[in-house]
Parts: structure tokens; C-alpha cells; sequence
């Protein structure tokens, strides 16, 4: 068993790290500033093409894309090792194209799909959305009341999303929708694409989110589709869809493992220059055992994100592991967080420090693609031999 990464994906973690030290810390007092003014957590224009610029340049788009298209065909594990790297700074910038949605293209789309869609999605020309939620079904894909009807040769679809990242400016959206109501999650869901301008879809309105960022709800109305926009088989968008749940919920736990090591630095170079009633920080054995705490739980997610990785690069199940370390990875940052914020005082609770951005992002991360409560009962109910 190898705990290392291979040499080739640990020279492209530290060149992401390279990257984030060099160009992206430098960019979040700005994007705090202007957050605090303005309410949006966001770069300039011209920080972004800059950045776009120069990650294109040094060869970071398109890692995890198929090597046909331009890609880098990098393997879970690698990709773990570069989110743990961006998880390191607050600044919004991610690099193209969105990993999950990249993936459910890559197991579903057709051979028009893969060039229409995929292929200059996998080049950072397009950008998309994934449209799953629905107000009043949450996590529950069972409650979901979007349908799609065949029409013809095409489809119509109505209904509602919400909480859709990136909806006003996505070129197209990956649409989960009713159309087998009986089937229900097994066998009557299905994935479509919808471009960006189709008629009777709409971005209704935009809602903002605690640090700074904005997720948006959408409607269809009689959105007339062409057949050609069914993403793989009728009834059969749940399952892609879970594996495109998966990607993101392992890159997540590595964002998270990212943020409380940042946020485990700052407490140990700030410790030992604070002295509080004659003595420094770094001689607390409250601080003392926050920060052992710390690096050994951020020590045992690492382990656990990779081991989950590694099962998901070798075609295995992982969706036990994937929901643990959905649950894991996010507590033990938003708990770490807490304890530098705690130990940073009222300076710890500026928008001069990343800490209360951290600890904003993190929290988020507890709710979004899919709550700890249902993935602490998707593992209890695989040990109990309840799943169905």
C-alpha cells in the first residue's frame, strides 16, 4: 500500500501550490475588500483573465479531461492533491472545467454530445451548471416534481430548481427531470441538456449566500428541447448523477482538508508571538491541544480522502467512503476553523483576516451537495444492510 503520490502528480500538487502562493494569496485582500463593500465575493475581470492566462500557460486546465480533447487524463487521487492546494486560499478562482460535471459528460454523453458539448467544455471554453434541486425536495430526488414529456421527436420540460451555482452565465445546464413518476429515483429520472437562451427557461432570481457568494433559482416553462439533448439513456440520470456527486463530494473533502491546514499554519505561527496574562499562546494547553487535534485529524481525512480516491480510480465502490469523508472533512475543518478564529480574538472575526471566510465556505460546504445527516444515513444504512 502506497501512501505517497506518484512523482509526476506530487510535481503538479507543488505546482498548484506554486500557483495559489504566487498569484492567488496575493488577490484575496482585494476580493475580501470589495465583499465587505459591495456584499460579492469576487474577482475583477481583468484578475481573471490574467489568471486564466497564465494557469492555461503553465498547463493546469483540462487535468482530469480525456487526453483526445486536449486533457491531462489525471486519475482521482492526483486531482486530490490539487484541490488540496486551492483549498489553501479563499480567492474564487477555479480552474476550468468543472471536474463533476466533466465526469457525468464523460459517462453519459453520445458521440454528437462529446462534440457539441463535452469537447470544448474540456478546452475552459464553455462554462455549466448542474440543475438538481428543487424548492421544497432538498436532498430527496424522490420529491423532485421538474418533468420532461416527450413532444414529438423533442421533449417539454416545467417545473423549478434552486441553489444552481453559476446560472446566469452558464452556456448550458445539465437538468435532472421526472419522466417516469411511477419509476421515480429508480429508472424515472432523466438528464438533459439545456443551453443557455432556450425558450421558456429562465433565471428568476439570484440569491445570495453567506460569504459573499450568490446561487440562483431557475424555471421551465414549456422548454421545448430536441431529442438530442436526453444526456444517456431515458431513466437513467440518477446514476451518473451519482457519480458526478461522488467527484465533487471527494474534491470537496480536499478543499476542506486545504483550508484547516491554512488555517492550522496561521494558528502556529500566531501562538507563539501572542502573550496573553504573561505568557504566550503557545504555552496553553488549550492551544497546545487544539493544535495536536488538529493536525491529526486533518492527518487521518487526508488518508481517508485518498483511500477513497484510490477505490473510486480503480472502478470500485465507494459511496460508503465518499459519504464519510463528505461528513468528516467538512466538520473537522468548520471545528478547526473555529478554534484559530477563537484563538485569533476579535481580529479573528475581521474581513481583514480569511479565517471568517474559511469558516463561511466551510459551512456552506456542510449543507450543499448533500447534508451530513443524509450521508451519516447512507453509511449507517449500508452497515445495517438497509439499503435498497
Amino acid at each position: 500500500m502506497n501512501f505517497e503520490l506518484d512523482e509526476d502528480h506530487q510535481m503538479l500538487k507543488d505546482l498548484v501550490a506554486r500557483f495559489v502562493r504566487d498569484e492567488l494569496l496575493p488577490l484575496e485582500a482585494g476580493a475580501m475588500a470589495r465583499e465587505a463593500a459591495t456584499g460579492q465575493f469576487a474577482l475583477l475581470p481583468e484578475e481573471h483573465q490574467r489568471l486564466d492566462a497564465l494557469s492555461k500557460e503553465l498547463g493546469l486546465w483540462g487535468l482530469d479531461a480525456p487526453t483526445e480533447m486536449g486533457g491531462a487524463d489525471m486519475p482521482v487521487t492526483a486531482m486530490v492533491g490539487v484541490n488540496e492546494e486551492f483549498g489553501k486560499t479563499i480567492t474564487p478562482y477555479e480552474l476550468p472545467p468543472d471536474s463533476p460535471n466533466l465526469r457525468m459528460l464523460m459517462l453519459s454523453a453520445n458521440d454528437d454530445q462529446r462534440s457539441r458539448y463535452l469537447a470544448p467544455y474540456a478546452r475552459g471554453e464553455t462554462v455549466s451548471a448542474m440543475a438538481i434541486s428543487e424548492p421544497g425536495a432538498g436532498a430527496d430526488p424522490a420529491g423532485m416534481k421538474t418533468r420532461a414529456e416527450r413532444d414529438g421527436d423533442g421533449w417539454v420540460l416545467n417545473g423549478r430548481k434552486i441553489w444552481i451555482t453559476r446560472a446566469d452565465r452558464a452556456d448550458w445546464s445539465i437538468v435532472l427531470a421526472v419522466t417516469d413518476k411511477a419509476k421515480g429515483a429508480r429508472g424515472g429520472i432523466s438528464a438533459f441538456i439545456v443551453d443557455k437562451g432556450t425558450p421558456g427557461f429562465t433565471v428568476e432570481r439570484r440569491i445570495p449566500m453567506i460569504g459573499g457568494h450568490s446561487t440562483f433559482e431557475v424555471s421551465f416553462d414549456n422548454c421545448r428541447i430536441g431529442g438530442g439533448q436526453l444526456l444517456g439513456k431515458e431513466g437513467s440520470g440518477f446514476a451518473p448523477m451519482q457519480a458526478r456527486l461522488s467527484s465533487r463530494r471527494v474534491q470537496m473533502a480536499a478543499w476542506c482538508i486545504g483550508r484547516a491546514q491554512r488555517a492550522l499554519d496561521m494558528l502556529c505561527e500566531y501562538a507563539p508571538q501572542r502573550s496573553t496574562f504573561g505568557a504566550p499562546l503557545a504555552e496553553r494547553q488549550a492551544i497546545q491541544w487544539w493544535i495536536a487535534d488538529a493536525a491529526t485529524r486533518i492527518h487521518a481525512c487526508r488518508l481517508m480522502t485518498y483511500e477513497a480516491a484510490a477505490r473510486i480510480d480503480r472502478g470500485e465502490e465507494a459511496r460508503s467512503q465518499v459519504s464519510m469523508i463528505k461528513v468528516y472533512a467538512t466538520e473537522m475543518a468548520w471545528e478547526i476553523i473555529d478554534h484559530v478564529m477563537q484563538a485569533f480574538g476579535a481580529m479573528g472575526m475581521t474581513k481583514e483576516l480569511p479565517l471568517q471566510q474559511m469558516a463561511n465556505e466551510t459551512r456552506l460546504m456542510r449543507i450543499y451537495e448533500g447534508p451530513s445527516e443524509v450521508h451519516r444515513w447512507v453509511v449507517a444504512r449500508e452497515l445495517l444492510g438497509l439499503r435498497r
